[in-house]
């Protein structure tokens, strides 16, 4: 899993770009449990909770390449416990492109969803 993320100010918009090569670290990154669907990114970048975030999203061997926005809702300092990566989750909003990518991830994770695996967020 790659991202890049632009500079911002808080409580202002970012991009972000994520690109993710494994069902595993799909089924890491992925937040089923918040409403619309949302995924855990990687960054080192400092995000408020509620700041709007805008994600290009790559999955796997698929080129399409997914405009996604959405909110901050999960932070991950840096010095977590238990050593977890840094970074942020972002809620999708509720919109046609976002159902669209929720239910791609569905559709890839399949079965994983019902395991008890440990991910980034829970």
């Amino acid at each position: 899993m790659s991202t890049d993320a632009s500079a911002k100010a808080p409580g202002r918009a970012g991009m972000l770009s994520l690109s993710i090569k494994e069902r595993r670290a799909l089924y890491a990154a992925y937040m089923p449990f918040v409403k619309n669907g949302g995924l855990f990114i990687p960054t080192s970048r400092e995000y408020a909770m509620g700041d709007q975030v805008y994600i290009v999203l790559t999955l796997m061997e698929d080129p399409t390449r997914w405009p996604i926005s959405g909110k901050v809702v999960w932070l991950t300092p840096s010095g977590a416990q238990g050593n977890r990566q840094q970074g942020i989750g972002v809620q999708f909003d509720s919109n046609e492109k976002a159902t669209e990518v929720r239910n791609k991830i569905e559709g890839i994770l399949g079965n994983a969803m019902k395991s008890t695996r440990t991910t980034h967020t829970m």
